[in-house]
């Protein structure tokens, strides 16, 4: 457990002398004053004479914020999967191919524990970020408008699962795949997910139902989409939802829009898909001749 802790704090600052961080809050602060700013001069047309061409209800203002944030907070998953790659993909084929990986595998430290202690440190990385940049978005926004997402917490947390989805598989690629090939690999895969997601709500409104279970086989090999819609869903406002509810089928295949929250069982599956992926990972590092 200590080697562990040590990988983990050690990854931890390489991320720091990358620069990701600093790109990432540099990136961060842009897109919040940007979007703060819209939200401000949307909520201004609540305050115009009601019956006036541009006045928006609360009601309204509500549903326009709530898509608005989905649509910010999925360029925002978008951004959070790129850092997943390109940091998770050279964590460790790139050591074993600079040779820092050999100098360390001569001290005591187990292989397994390298590989848990860089996983430990993405992961807490991913979910101070994610964190910190969503709850600074959510109180500016709630600030500047008085609007706050139904349930910002459970949005964090899929948020987070998106992350360590991205970043799991692709530190698996990295046991075996050189740097470039594993980020491009996981890179599509988190693409391919997006895509299945959509399938599956179009096989649902189409009455297909090969699309729709292909889709859904899609999100059980690569869950980050499934979770990605239980983020919508958790900054969706009560109006939305009960207007999704009323649509029938028809809006089920809008990626932006989620009907319900992910059920349990697909929660517990997508934690077990993490700790089977990084024990894979685990043993692929192990049987690997360096």
């Amino acid at each position: 457990m200590s080697g562990t802790l040590v990988m983990a704090r050690l990854t931890v600052r390489e991320a720091a002398r990358r620069k990701l961080l600093l790109a990432l809050l540099i990136i961060t602060i842009v897109v919040i004053t940007v979007t703060v700013w819209g939200f401000w001069r949307l909520f201004q047309l609540t305050l115009e004479p009601a019956g006036s061409r541009d006045y928006l209800s609360p009601v309204e203002f509500r549903a326009f914020a709530s898509q608005i944030l989905i649509t910010v907070m999925f360029l925002f998953t978008f951004v959070l999967a790129l850092s997943s790659v390109f940091t998770a993909s050279p964590s460790i084929g790139g050591e074993l191919e600079s040779g820092v990986a050999l100098a360390m595998l001569t001290r005591p430290i187990s292989r397994a524990e390298i590989v848990l202690g860089k996983w430990l440190g993405f992961a807490v990385l991913a979910a101070v970020y994610v964190a910190g940049a969503a709850g600074v978005e959510f109180i500016l926004v709630n600030w500047v408008t008085s609007y706050m997402p139904p349930h910002p917490f459970q949005f964090i947390a899929y948020m987070v699962g998106v992350t360590w989805t991205v970043m799991t598989f692709t530190l698996l690629l990295s046991t075996r795949v050189p740097s470039i090939a594993g980020g491009i690999i996981g890179l599509g895969a988190y693409g391919l997910a997006w895509m299945g997601g959509i399938a599956y709500s179009a096989g649902i409104v189409l009455h297909l139902s090969a699309v729709e279970t292909a889709g859904n086989i899609t999100r059980l090999l690569f869950p980050s989409d499934g979770l990605w819609h239980g983020a919508i869903y958790a900054l969706e406002p009560a109006v939305i939802i009960a207007g999704l509810a009323g649509s029938g089928r028809a809006r089920a295949a809008n990626p932006f829009e989620a009907t319900a929250a992910p059920p349990p069982a697909y929660l517990a599956w997508c934690v077990a898909w993490v700790v089977v992926v990084l024990g894979l990972a685990v043993w692929s590092f192990r049987t690997r001749d360096v």
